[in-house]
C-alpha cells in the first residue's frame, strides 16, 4: 500500500543524494530503473523485491535506497520508463486522427502485453512522469482533432483507452499464465477448450463458442486476438464519428 503521506516520486521534489566514496561507481537512478524493469519483466510484480534488485546489480539494498527513497518510488519510475518505449505519432505529420488513434491504441495495448505488471501500476500511481505526460498530451490532441466538443473529449479518451487497457491487461495476463505453465498460448487454449468440450453440461456452450471462433477466423490465439482488437477499436472510432456527425 502507498503511504498516506506519499504523493508521487514526481512531486516530492527530491533528487538522488550525492554519491559517497563508498557507493558503487557506475550506479545511478537510470541504471537502477532499467534493472527494475528487467526484474519486473522476469519475476512479475508479486515477486519483485529491492533485495533481488540489489543482488542483480551486485550491490547492497542500501546502495539502491541511496537513489530512491521507497520501493513505490522505483515502481513509479519503472512504469514511466516503459511508457517511454511507446512510439508516439508525430502531430505534425498531417496523418488523419483515426490513423493516429489506431497507432496510439496499438502501442498502449502492447505495453500491457509486453509488461503485464504495468497494468496494476497504472491505476495505482498518478502517472505524471515525463513520458506518461507526453503520451497523455498526444492522446488528448488526437481526440481534440476528432471534432468532438470539448466537454465530450475526456469521456471519449476514457472510452478508447480504458477499453485498450482492459483488452491489453487480459491478453498480457493470459500470455504470462501460459509462460508460467510452460505452454504456448495455442497449447494452453486447446487444453482449456478440450476440458470445456468434455463437460456434458457445457456441450451447447462449447458448440456456440466453436461457431463463433470459426466465423471470427484466425488460426492462432494471437490472430484471433488481433482480429477482435481491430474490430473493437473500429467500433470505438465509428462511435466517435457518429457523435461528431450528430453534433453531440
Amino acid at each position: 500500500m502507498v503511504s498516506a503521506r506519499r504523493t508521487s516520486v514526481w512531486l516530492e521534489g527530491k533528487s538522488p543524494r550525492p554519491r559517497k566514496a563508498e557507493q558503487p561507481s557506475g550506479l545511478d537512478r537510470e541504471k537502477i530503473t532499467e534493472a527494475a524493469v528487467r526484474l519486473l519483466d522476469t519475476e512479475g510484480l508479486a515477486r519483485f523485491s529491492m533485495r533481488k534488485l540489489a543482488a542483480g546489480l551486485n550491490v547492497t539494498a542500501m546502495s539502491v535506497y541511496w537513489y530512491v527513497d521507497t520501493k513505490d518510488d522505483l515502481l513509479e519510475l519503472a512504469l514511466d520508463r516503459v511508457v517511454g518505449e511507446l512510439p508516439i505519432p508525430d502531430p505534425a505529420s498531417g496523418a488523419d486522427w483515426r490513423d493516429r488513434l489506431r497507432e496510439l491504441a496499438a502501442s498502449y495495448r502492447a505495453l500491457f502485453v509486453t509488461h503485464p505488471w504495468a497494468s496494476s501500476l497504472v491505476g495505482h500511481f498518478l502517472n505524471i512522469g515525463p513520458r506518461s505526460m507526453e503520451f497523455g498530451r498526444t492522446a488528448q490532441q488526437v481526440i481534440a482533432d476528432t471534432g468532438l466538443p470539448l466537454h465530450l473529449q475526456s469521456a471519449a479518451l476514457s472510452s478508447v483507452f480504458q477499453f485498450v487497457y482492459g483488452f491489453g491487461t487480459v491478453e498480457g495476463q493470459f500470455r504470462q499464465r501460459c509462460e508460467e505453465a510452460g505452454m504456448s498460448q495455442d497449447e494452453y487454449f486447446r487444453l482449456a477448450m478440450g476440458a470445456f468440450r468434455d463437460q456434458p453440461a457445457y456441450g451447447e456452450d462449447y458448440e456456440r463458442a466453436e461457431r463463433i471462433m470459426a466465423a471470427r477466423g484466425g488460426d492462432t490465439v494471437e490472430e484471433m486476438r488481433d482480429r477482435d482488437f481491430r474490430f473493437a477499436l473500429e467500433v470505438q472510432i465509428a462511435g466517435i464519428e457518429a457523435m461528431v456527425a450528430r453534433g453531440a
